[in-house]
């Protein structure tokens, strides 16, 4: 279906409210995706979307972009985008019960990037935009990659990729942000995933919170900077979230031999519950080719400003509850009260005008 408006309907709704109309489209087969960002009223409803292709709405402007139904994806393996929004002005919703469901478990390896070709779930560029209201299930890798945009807010999202506890899911990081512009607070809420609740590349002004994450090694927040052209986190708030039965709780890694900064980033109200492996992460030599920290930091990425307020929880026993490795880390305050962990792995690095925490 195209967008349209015969001139009568035009004319007849011009006199009588002296306004101009809303153009709408619904897409219910990949066919009718084409047209669609000249509307701005558009829903997607009950679509299957074929192997090896992507929903791809790019240019929306001022426009309303609605999921109902359930929206289903064919597999091949690849590495492209199932769904990709980009524009200025665009509300994503979701209306009551609907589903996208990715059929993630078709992807699934045990080797995340390491395996076989994954597409992200839905990559959106967008500025001046909300999306809120989805409800996401089974990603094949990150469901949510926000990329180049600004002033976005992200709210009431629950992406469900608990299933694969059990049948192999590896990095299906719920939400990723890369190369973000200088403005964009996200507040952002979320239920099971597994592997990452949060992935962040480079951010500039943004909060997190009110977030629940279950399951993953990974944890959350999980502030990655390295290997870009520009390695910069700064002015970061996450707040009020909860991150259970995973092996990482809270995390900041640098890579090794990189250049960059991470600074002003604060973790206030965090509760942590059922945590296998390490309940605060800062770590300064990881190895992004192997996914892995590795011998000496270098500290070519210092990490300052950093604020730990009521960052609480329980790590089980033959965890940690605090691992630091850093060079040139300046200007920490340091709240928490993680306990139960008995093993005690490095802790080097901090402030010295700061008594090590662990």
């Amino acid at each position: 279906m195209r967008c349209q408006c015969g001139e009568i309907a035009l004319l007849l709704l011009m006199i009588s409210s002296g306004v101009s109309w809303a153009s709408n489209h619904v897409i219910r087969s990949i066919e009718d995706v084409e047209g669609a960002n000249k509307c701005t009223n558009i829903t997607i409803s009950n679509l299957h979307v074929p192997a090896g292709v992507s929903l791809r709405l790019l240019g929306l402007r001022n426009a309303v972009v609605t999921f109902e139904g359930t929206i289903t994806f064919g597999f091949k393996q690849w590495s492209g985008q199932l769904m990709m929004f980009k524009g200025d002005n665009v509300t994503v919703i979701g209306t009551p019960g609907h589903l996208i469901y990715g059929g993630g478990e078709r992807w699934r390896d045990g080797y995340r990037v390491l395996g076989g070709p994954k597409p992200k779930f839905f990559e959106v560029r967008l500025n001046n935009s909300k999306i809120f209201g989805l409800r996401i299930r089974n990603t094949p890798m990150h469901a949510i990659s926000i990329n180049h945009s600004s002033n976005l807010t992200v709210s009431d999202i629950v992406v469900d990729s608990s299933e694969g506890d059990w049948k192999g899911a590896k990095r299906t990081d719920g939400f990723q942000y890369l190369r973000i512009k200088k403005r964009k607070p996200s507040r952002t809420a979320e239920s099971p995933t597994k592997m990452t609740a949060l992935q962040l590349n480079r951010e500039l002004t943004w909060v997190f919170e009110n977030n629940y994450c279950s399951g993953g090694p990974w944890g959350f927040p999980w502030v990655l900077v390295g290997g870009r052209k520009s390695n910069i986190v700064e002015r970061v708030l996450v707040r009020n979230n909860i991150i259970t039965n995973s092996f990482n709780g809270v995390r900041v890694k640098t890579v090794k031999n990189a250049e960059g900064r991470v600074s002003n980033v604060t973790f206030e109200d965090i509760t942590l519950v059922n945590i296998t492996g390490y309940g605060v992460t800062m770590v300064g030599n990881y190895i992004l080719e192997r996914g892995v920290p590795e011998g000496e930091p270098t500290g070519g990425v210092p990490i300052t400003g950093l604020r730990l307020k009521n960052v609480h929880g329980s790590v089980n026993h033959d965890g940690s509850n605090f691992w630091v490795w850093v060079k040139n880390a300046s200007d920490w305050s340091w709240q928490t009260n993680v306990t139960g962990g008995s093993r005690v792995p490095q802790c080097e690095g901090f402030p010295s005008d700061m008594e090590p925490m662990c």
